[in-house]
């Protein structure tokens, strides 16, 4: 039987072989990155990209605030060097147990590879106090605070000092990322914000608060939401009160999400006459609206007349 032999300098070089093999792998490793909503999945694209793996858990046709904990989404979590949210308790009824199942110590709060949005932003609709009483009131305040175009530079921001703290070799990539996709953005939002100058002291009711960001960048207003309280169906009593505020104070419109039924929408529209405009909360809410850009150009578009 032939034995092998290796000499010295076999043997050196198979090892600085290995180890360049090693380090290859470490310096350029790609990093995992899950996100909970589609429009962060998508600014984590656009600051890392080629060098950010990125997974969004919750499509945008879904309630934000209801997502199963699929095996698929505990999988994603499992495999991931980092987890970004958007915080303000928004994700509160799914994040945590698909935190637990994962068993990743990477993506656990308050450890360098988690980060929490809503600390960026300063939050509207803040509650004196949280009762039962008064619903299912998010303490922190809303949290549907991307849909205001200004603060999606703050949160471009925050998840570009996040990925550099993940991987700090590169930085300047991730940096003049940011600074391409900011100046894209500034002209942008100029064409947002002369499209919706119209809509300035417009009043609006809404389904669910999710449009009071977006309604204030631009001087409108929501003046009563179809839901009596946050997650209550709209009653009877209430759908008779909103035909009387829609007759006094003549709202504009109904601005609704995609994923509330529209019935009582339907029946005020019926009613009065107030115009219903369905309006995506998120990337992939509507089948049309592919990305960020997408998404406010839509918005925006239904104000303009």
């Amino acid at each position: 039987m032939a034995h092998t032999v290796f000499k010295g300098k076999d043997v050196m070089k198979t090892f600085l072989i290995s180890l360049f093999i090693v380090a290859s792998t470490t310096v350029f490793a790609t990093l995992n990155v899950a996100v909970s909503y589609p429009y962060i999945g998508a600014i984590t694209q656009e600051i890392g990209e080629g060098k950010v793996n990125v997974n969004v858990l919750a499509k945008g046709n879904w309630d934000p605030h209801f997502v199963v904990a699929r095996p698929s989404l505990i999988s994603k979590l499992r495999r991931s060097d980092a987890l970004i949210i958007n915080g303000a308790q928004l994700e509160i009824g799914w994040i945590p147990p698909l935190i637990k199942r994962a068993n990743n110590r990477n993506i656990l709060p308050r450890t360098k590879g988690f980060l929490d949005l809503s600390g960026t932003i300063d939050m509207l609709d803040k509650p004196a106090s949280v009762s039962r009483a008064g619903g299912d009131v998010h303490p922190d305040g809303n949290p549907h605070f991307h849909l205001d175009p200004n603060n999606i530079l703050l949160l471009a921001h925050a998840i570009t000092g996040f990925l550099v703290s993940l991987d700090p070799a590169n930085r300047s990539h991730f940096e003049n990322n940011f600074k391409t996709f900011k100046t894209l953005w500034k002209q942008k939002m100029q064409k947002w914000s002369d499209t919706m100058a119209l809509a300035k002291n417009k009043r609006v009711i809404e389904y669910h608060r999710n449009f009071d960001y977006f309604l204030k960048a631009y001087g409108a207003e929501g003046i009563a939401t179809i839901e009596p309280l946050p997650g209550i169906p709209p009653s009877s009593r209430h759908t008779m009160e909103l035909i009387n505020i829609i007759k006094t104070q003549k709202p504009c419109c109904i601005v609704h999400d995609v994923y509330h039924s529209t019935k009582t929408a339907t029946y005020l529209n019926d009613k009065t006459g107030i115009k219903v405009i369905i309006m995506p909360h998120d990337i992939g809410a509507l089948d049309s609206i592919e990305s960020l850009s997408q998404l406010f150009d839509y918005l925006t578009s239904q104000f303009h007349d």
